[in-house]
């Protein structure tokens, strides 16, 4: 049994055949298009503007040899040179010198508590008076140690010469490479709980 398509089935058909060679057309129309003759056109024309295109780089500068500046400074004080420290302060060691004999009489005092530890793991934590002189609180770890004026701390021989509501004031005897003894000024100021400074 043959069945027959209606007629407006077979039109449609017809109409969508004839859209699909008319597309098929414009496809290799524009195919056709983008190639042979259309892109050598196009060369030359991208050949014609770059004709003159030519990069331009300026020239490097030139630059002036190095002058270096001349020094000028070596007729000036060495700062790092033993010289430089106060005449009043050095005392030369020596066999008959007075730096040998402040040394032998600090090596032969008695060593107090605080003469074993450097002064830089030292802090000053307070202060009070007693009996009407002012004594330093001085916290080492986790113990605190008073002193007052006239006591020995740290490991350069520091003997306190001063004490006020927030600093320790105390002069090191120190000996350099050379042998030269000198007396320095340090101090050790207040600080909070933390440990940092006020």
């Amino acid at each position: 049994m043959i069945r027959s398509r209606p007629a407006s089935l077979q039109a449609m058909s017809a109409r969508a055949r004839r859209f699909a060679l008319g597309a098929g057309v414009c496809l290799a129309a524009s195919l056709a298009g983008c190639g042979g003759g259309n892109e050598t056109e196009l060369t030359q024309e991208l050949a014609n503007l770059t004709r003159d295109a030519k990069g331009r780089v300026a020239p490097l500068p030139q630059m002036a040899p190095y002058q270096p500046p001349a020094y000028e400074a070596s007729d000036l004080a060495d700062p790092f040179s033993e010289k430089r420290i106060a005449p009043a302060n050095r005392i030369e060691s020596g066999s008959s010198s007075a730096g040998a004999s402040l040394a032998a009489r600090q090596k032969s005092r008695p060593r107090q508590p605080l003469e074993a530890f450097p002064i830089e793991s030292l802090k000053m934590v307070g202060t009070l008076t007693v009996k009407n002189q002012p004594n330093a609180l001085i916290r080492l770890e986790q113990a605190i140690y008073r002193v007052k004026v006239g006591d020995y701390i740290g490991q350069n021989m520091g003997r306190i010469t001063a004490i006020s509501l927030d600093e320790v004031t105390l002069r090191e005897l120190v000996q350099d490479a050379t042998g030269v003894w000198a007396e320095r000024e340090t101090s050790m100021t207040l600080q909070d709980t933390e440990g940092s400074k006020r």
